[in-house]
C-alpha cells in the first residue's frame, strides 16, 4: 500500500542524515511488487544500502540511527514492507514513515517486537495510511510525525480524525482498517459485502451488486441510514442511502477506513452511526504505473479492470482507471448484464506542500436485482427449499419478466410503463470533483473539496410475495376454485363477465399452454409443487443532482508538554431529486426457476377460452399508490474538531457540527377518479388503479439540529491504552411521498481497552445507542396502495472485539464479533401507539455477530493462503418477532499467489460448506409475518462460489 501524499520529513531529522541516503528510482506501486532479495546479515549501514538498492526504494538514517548496529538476513521473494520487515525486524530500529517511495528509520525507544513492520491497525501492513485531512479525508495532510510508539507504522490515522496524528493505539474513536491485502481476502461480490470487514456493521449482501442493507450496532435492518459511504472523504451522496448505486470497488481503491460513532457524526452528513471511506491510490509523480486484472467466477460474471498513472511534467500527475464488467449474477438467469466504468484524475503539487486535484467519474451500470422467495417449513421449524425452487442458486426472474407493459396514468407522459426485468438496475452517472489544499503557513492550512453528482437509477425489481403475502401463494387448483380462491372476487367476476364460463384454467403468457381446473393431476404436477404465486413487479426511477462541498482551516499549535490541532469547517449540500414508481403491478406466477407467468381465462364445457380476466398475467395496476414526488433539501453545516496531546499519553477530542436544512418537496396528488385503461387492454381490470392527476402538493419545512462529541484516550502502558467516549448525531431524512420528516437522533456512548504486544494485538469495546424516532415507511398489507409512516425508538447494549494473535511468524488469526441485545420501544404507525411491540428484537438485527480468519504466509514472497469462519445469529424476520430466522455459519478459502514479480493470481471459494442462510422476511408483508401452510416469504444467501483473478502490476 502506499501513502496519498508524500510524507516529509522534519528538517531536522534530514540535517542529520549522513551515513546512509540512498536515492533510487522508486515506482509508485514499488510496495506492491515483489522483489528478489539477497541481503547477508551485516551491519546496518551497508544492508539498508543494500535494501534500498534492490528494492528500488529511498531509505534515510542518520550516521548515529546506524553505527554499531547490525540487520538481519532476507533472502528470497518479498514485497518491500515484508522485506523491510524481515531487515529490522530484530534490531532496534524503526520506521518513522514510509509513502511507498521513501522509508525513514530511527532508533525505537524500546525493545523490539517480534512483529516489526506491523501498525497499531493490529497488523495488517501500514506502509501507506496517509494522514487524514480535517473533516476525516484520508487524502491531504502532507506532514508526517516524528511521533513513534514501540511499534513500526504506528502513526495510522484514519477517517475520522483531524490532527495527522491520531493512530489505531491512541484513539478515542471505534475505529477499523481494512487494508488493500484485506480487500483481497475478503474477494467482496458487492461494495456492501465489504462492510462486513467493519465490527458491529450487519449487511445484507443477498439482493446482489447493488440495493443492499446494511446496518449498525442493533439498528433496525433493512436500510441504508446512519451509514455514510465516502469515495476519498467525501460522501457519494448526502442522504447515505443508495450510495451502492453509484459506487463499486475498483483497482484505483488503496484501502476502506471506517469509523464507528464518535467523530462519524460530526465530520460527515448523516453518518452518526458510522462512516465508510474507501481510499484511492495515489498519483505517480516518478514513472508510468499501473495494474491490468481479468476476473472470472464460476456463476459466468467476467470483468477486465485497468489502472494507469504517470507524471505530465514536473510536479503534475495525472490517473485512470475504469472497468467492463459482464454479469449473469450469483443466480440463475437468462439475462446478462453489461456495465463500464472510468474514472480521472489530475493533480498538481506545489512547493509550499499544498495541491490541487480534479477528477471526473463516468459510471453505467447494470446489475442484477434479487428480492424474496418462498421457503417451506416442516413441523420441527427447518426450513428449506420449495420442491423446484433451489434457495441457493435459483431465481424467480426469469424470461416471462423482461417485458411487461403496464398501463399508467396518461398524466406521466405515457399511457404504458414497461417493465423490464432484463435491465435489473441500470444507474448512469457523471461526477465532478475538485479537492485542493493550500498552506497559509507553517501551522495553518486551507482546505475544500466539493463534488457533483448527476446521476439516474433505473429500478426494475420482482417482489414474490409482497403484499399478498402467503396468502396469495396457493396451489394452482386451488387458484382455480371459486370461494378458495386467493382471487375468488377476480373468478366471481369473470364469471360474470363472460356467458358460457364453466371453469377457469391458467394460460402460460409465453407459450400459450391452457390447463383447465378439471386437469387437476397437471396442475398438482407443476414444477413439482403445484403452486401458483403473486409476486409484485417494482418499477422505479430515480434522478439525482447532488452538489456537496467541505471547506475550511486547520490550525496545528505546540507548547511544553502539549500538541493542539483545531479545525473549523463548513459544509453545504443541494440535492435534488425527481422519482416515480407508478404502475406498480402484481403478476401470477409459477414458483420455480426462471417462473412463468400466467394468465386466468374463463373456459367453456369443452375447454375453449371465451375470456380473459388478467392481462400478461396482471391482475391490477397501481399497487403501490402513484407514486410520484420531487424534492429539494439545502443544507448547511457549521463544525470543529479539536484534538489535543497532553504529555504524549493523554489524548483529549471534542467537536460539533450544527445543521441547518430546509426540505421541500412536491407530492403528486392522487386523482379522485382513476383513469381507465387504454382502449383494447385486456383483462377484467378497467382501470389504470391509483392515479395522478398531473398536479402537485407542495409540503416544505425546516429543520436544525446539533451533533456533539468528546472522547479521551490515555496509553496507560506502551502496551495497554483505555478509552471513552461520547457522541450525540442524527439522520435527516429529506422528502417523500409521506411529506417531511424531521431527524432521526441517535446517542452513543463507549469505552473500550486496546492491547498490543508482538504476538497478540487486541481491541474489547462495550457500547449504548439509542435511537429516537427512526422513520421508515412500509406497505400496509391491508391497502397496498398505501405506505404507512412507522417512528420507533431503539435501545441497544452490546460489546464487540477486534483482535489479532500472531503464534507463528506466517500464521495470523484475525476474529472480529459483536454481541448486542437490542430492544425496541414505543413503536408507532401513523401515529398510533403499538404496544404490542414493545420490547421485541428489531427486525433484521442479529445479536450475535462473529468473523475468525487465519491467514497462512507462504515462503519466499509465494502469498499466502487463508481461510474465514462467519457467524450470524438469529434473526427476526418482522418486528412482531413472528417469524425466527436461524442463525447460520459460512467458511469460505481462498489464495493470494505471486506467480512472478508482477504476476498475482487470487482464488477465492465463498460458502465452502454449501450452508444454507436467510437474511430477511417478507418486508412488505408487513410487520407481523407468519408462516402459512408451511411457507413463509424470506430471501437467502447463495450457495457455494468461486471467484478467481489474474492481476498483472507494472
Amino acid at each position: 500500500m502506499r501513502s496519498v501524499r508524500r510524507f516529509h520529513v522534519q528538517s531536522a531529522l534530514l540535517a542529520s542524515v549522513a551515513a546512509v541516503s540512498v536515492i533510487a528510482s522508486a515506482p509508485a506501486l514499488a510496495q506492491d511488487q515483489i522483489h528478489t532479495f539477497n541481503i547477508p546479515a551485516q551491519d546496518a549501514g551497508k544492508g539498508i544500502l543494500t535494501f534500498a538498492q534492490q528494492a528500488g526504494i529511498q531509505v534515510l538514517a542518520s550516521g548515529a540511527t546506524t553505527q554499531g548496529r547490525k540487520v538481519s538476513e532476507v533472502r528470497g521473494r518479498y514485497t518491500v514492507q515484508e522485506g523491510l520487515r524481515r531487515l529490522i525486524g530484530a534490531s532496534d530500529l524503526r520506521v518513522v514513515s514510509f509513502d511507498g517511495r521513501t522509508a525513514v528509520l530511527a532508533e525505537r525507544k524500546g525493545a523490539p517486537t517480534a512483529t516489526g513492520l506491523t501498525s497499531a491497525s493490529y497488523g495488517q501492513p501500514a506502509s501507506a495510511l496517509p494522514t487524514a485531512a480535517p473533516g476525516g479525508t484520508a487524502q491531504a495532510d502532507t506532514q508526517g510525525s516524528e511521533d513513534a510508539s514501540d511499534d513500526s507504522f504506528k502513526e495510522i490515522i484514519v477517517t475520522g480524525s483531524t490532527s495527522g496524528r491520531r493512530t489505531l493505539f491512541n484513539s478515542s474513536s471505534n475505529v477499523t482498517l481494512a487494508s488493500k491485502e484485506d480487500l483481497q481476502r475478503k474477494a467482496p461480490r458487492s461494495m456492501a459485502e465489504s462492510l462486513e470487514l467493519v465490527p458491529g456493521i450487519f449487511v445484507e449482501a443477498t439482493a446482489g451488486p447493488a440495493s443492499n442493507n446494511y446496518s449498525v450496532r442493533g439498528l433496525r435492518g433493512g436500510a441504508q441510514t446512519f451509514i455514510t459511504i465516502e469515495q476519498d472523504g467525501m460522501p457519494i451522496l448526502y442522504g447515505g442511502g443508495g450510495a451502492d448505486f453509484y459506487f463499486q470497488q475498483d483497482l484505483s481503491v488503496e484501502r476502506m477506513e471506517a469509523v464507528a460513532g464518535g467523530t462519524s457524526g460530526i465530520l460527515a452528513p448523516n453518518g452518526a452511526g458510522a462512516t465508510i471511506n474507501f481510499v484511492s491510490k495515489k498519483l505517480s509523480y516518478d514513472k508510468p504505473t499501473g495494474a491490468i486484472r481479468a476476473t472470472g467466477t464460476t456463476y459466468d460474471d467476467y470483468r477486465v479492470d485497468g489502472y494507469f498513472s504517470a507524471p505530465l511534467a514536473d510536479n503534475l500527475a495525472f490517473a485512470a482507471t475504469g472497468y467492463f464488467w459482464s454479469q449473469k449474477g450469483q443466480r440463475k438467469s437468462p439475462f446478462r448484464y453489461d456495465s463500464f466504468q472510468i474514472k480521472g484524475a489530475l493533480e498538481k503539487r506545489f512547493d509550499d506542500g499544498g495541491f490541487v486535484r480534479v477528477s471526473y467519474q463516468r459510471r453505467d451500470e447494470t446489475d442484477p436485482y434479487y428480492a424474496d422467495m418462498p421457503f417451506a417449513v416442516d413441523s420441527s421449524g427447518k426450513i428449506s427449499s420449495v420442491p423446484g425452487l433451489d434457495m441457493k442458486y435459483d431465481n424467480i426472474l426469469g424470461s416471462a419478466f423482461q417485458y411487461v407493459g403496464v398501463p399508467v396514468s396518461s398524466a406521466t407522459g405515457r399511457t404504458i410503463r414497461p417493465f423490464r426485468g432484463d435491465n435489473g438496475i441500470h444507474t448512469t452517472s457523471n461526477t465532478f470533483r475538485l479537492d485542493f489544499e493550500k498552506p497559509l503557513s507553517e501551522d495553518l492550512k486551507l482546505f475544500g473539496r466539493a463534488r457533483y453528482l448527476d446521476g439516474k437509477y433505473d429500478f426494475n425489481g420482482i417482489f414474490p410475495g409482497s403484499g399478498a403475502g402467503t396468502s396469495g401463494l396457493a396451489s394452482a387448483a386451488d387458484y382455480l376454485t371459486p370461494g378458495v380462491s386467493p382471487v375468488s372476487s377476480l373468478l366471481a367476476a369473470g364469471q360474470a363477465a363472460f356467458a358460457g364460463t364453466t371453469q377457469f384454467g391458467i394460460r402460460d403468457v409465453q407459450t400459450g399452454q391452457v390447463i383447465s381446473a378439471a386437469d387437476t393431476a397437471t396442475l398438482n404436477a407443476l414444477n413439482g409443487n403445484g403452486l401458483l404465486q403473486q409476486t409484485v413487479l417494482n418499477h422505479q426511477t430515480l434522478s439525482t443532482k447532488d452538489f456537496g462541498s467541505d471547506f475550511g482551516l486547520k490550525w496545528n499549535a505546540s507548547g511544553n508538554g502539549f500538541e493542539n490541532s483545531l479545525t473549523l469547517g463548513g459544509m453545504y449540500y443541494n440535492v435534488r431529486r425527481r422519482n416515480n414508481q407508478s404502475a406498480v403491478t402484481s403478476v401470477i406466477n409459477d414458483v420455480t426457476n426462471n417462473s412463468h407467468i400466467y394468465d386466468l381465462v374463463a373456459l367453456d364445457a369443452g375447454g375453449n377460452v371465451v375470456g380473459q380476466l388478467t392481462n400478461n398475467g396482471m391482475l391490477s395496476y397501481g399497487d403501490w399508490g402513484q407514486g410520484i414526488f420531487n424534492d429539494k433539501v439545502t443544507s448547511a453545516s457549521a463544525y470543529f474538531n479539536d484534538e489535543l496531546v497532553i504529555n504524549d499519553k493523554l489524548h483529549i477530542d471534542f467537536g460539533a457540527r450544527y445543521e441547518h436544512q430546509h426540505v421541500g418537496v412536491n407530492i403528486g396528488n392522487t386523482a379522485a377518479v382513476n383513469e381507465a385503461v387504454p382502449a383494447g387492454t385486456p383483462g377484467l381490470a378497467q382501470t389504470v388503479g391509483s392515479t395522478f392527476d398531473g398536479t402537485y402538493t407542495h409540503s416544505s419545512a425546516t429543520y436544525h439540529d446539533w451533533a456533539y462529541t468528546a472522547g479521551i484516550n490515555y496509553e496507560l502502558t506502551g502496551n495497554v491504552s483505555l478509552y471513552v467516549r461520547g457522541a450525540k448525531g442524527f439522520q435527516t431524512n429529506g422528502g417523500d411521498t409521506g411529506g417531511t420528516h424531521k431527524p432521526t437522533d441517535l446517542t452513543l456512548y463507549e469505552g473500550g481497552v486496546r492491547f498490543r504486544s508482538g504476538m497478540f494485538n487486541a481491541s474489547l469495546v462495550g457500547f449504548r445507542t439509542v435511537f429516537k424516532n427512526q422513520s421508515y415507511q412500509f406497505i400496509d398489507p391491508s391497502d397496498p396502495t398505501e405506505a404507512a409512516n412507522a417512528l420507533a425508538n431503539n435501545k441497544t447494549n452490546g460489546i464487540q472485539l477486534d483482535a489479532e494473535i500472531r503464534p507463528l511468524p506466517f500464521l495470523a488469526i484475525t476474529a472480529t464479533g459483536v454481541y448486542q441485545a437490542p430492544k425496541l420501544s414505543n413503536l408507532r404507525f401513523d401515529g398510533v401507539v403499538q404496544t404490542q411491540y414493545e420490547g421485541n428484537t428489531p427486525e433484521r438485527t442479529p445479536k450475535k455477530l462473529l468473523t475468525i480468519t487465519p491467514a497462512f504466509t507462504l515462503p519466499g514472497g509465494l502469498g499466502e493462503i487463508y481461510g474465514r469462519w462467519k457467524y450470524i445469529g438469529k434473526i427476526y424476520a418482522d418486528s412482531g418477532n413472528g417469524v425466527a430466522l436461524p442463525s447460520y455459519n459460512v467458511f469460505s478459502i481462498g489464495a493470494n499467489l505471486n506467480v512472478t514479480d508482477k504476476v498475482n493470481v487470487s482464488v477465492s471459494v465463498d460458502n465452502l460448506t454449501n450452508a444454507k442462510g436467510f437474511t430477511e422476511g417478507n418486508p412488505r408483508q408487513g410487520q407481523t409475518q407468519t408462516i402459512v401452510n408451511g411457507y413463509f416469504y424470506g430471501r437467502a444467501i447463495a450457495g457455494r462460489n468461486a471467484l478467481a483473478s489474474v492481476t498483472y502490476a507494472f
